[in-house]
């Protein structure tokens, strides 16, 4: 599925909900849904800097050249809005990423309805995602070479 289609189906998930309190727990229960990360990927060189809580997010470049994102967050909000941005660029390639129009976050709303924190902490996630893009992205150019 592309991210175009993934971020559609997320978008689909929320249409119906007007409540915002209703679309939080829409939220959360998509953050209960992230499996778990392992313990020993949650070290200080994971944690998202610029995030009010504490977000871990790990990555790895698979054989085929997409990329595969895990994390956790000790706040269940945050945990959802990372879980909601793995849902749409996991098993990506690093260009598929770097190119990514991410407008599901303003189509549902979620950018005009976190706090000024939160929000920074969304652009310091979609930040973290795009470098470690970046860095598998030169990666694969230097195997090229």
């Amino acid at each position: 599925m592309t991210i175009e289609e993934k971020q559609a189906e997320l978008i689909d998930q929320f249409v119906d909900i007007e409540d915002w309190l209703d679309r939080y727990a829409q939220i959360i229960d998509l953050g209960n849904e992230l499996p778990p990360i392992d313990e020993s990927l949650k070290t200080p060189d994971r944690l998202i800097e610029g995030c009010q809580s504490r977000v871990w997010l790990d990555a790895r470049l698979a054989d085929d050249g997409t990329v595969h994102f895990t994390a956790d967050s000790d706040a269940i909000i945050v945990k959802g809005i990372i879980a909601m941005l793995i849902d749409v660029l996991n098993g990506h390639t690093t260009d598929e990423i770097l190119a990514a129009d991410l407008h599901f976050i303003n189509d549902i709303g979620l950018g005009e309805h976190l706090s000024p924190t939160r929000s920074n902490g969304l652009l310091a996630m979609v930040k973290q995602m795009h470098n470690y893009a970046r860095a598998f992205s030169l990666i694969q150019q230097s195997h090229k070479s």
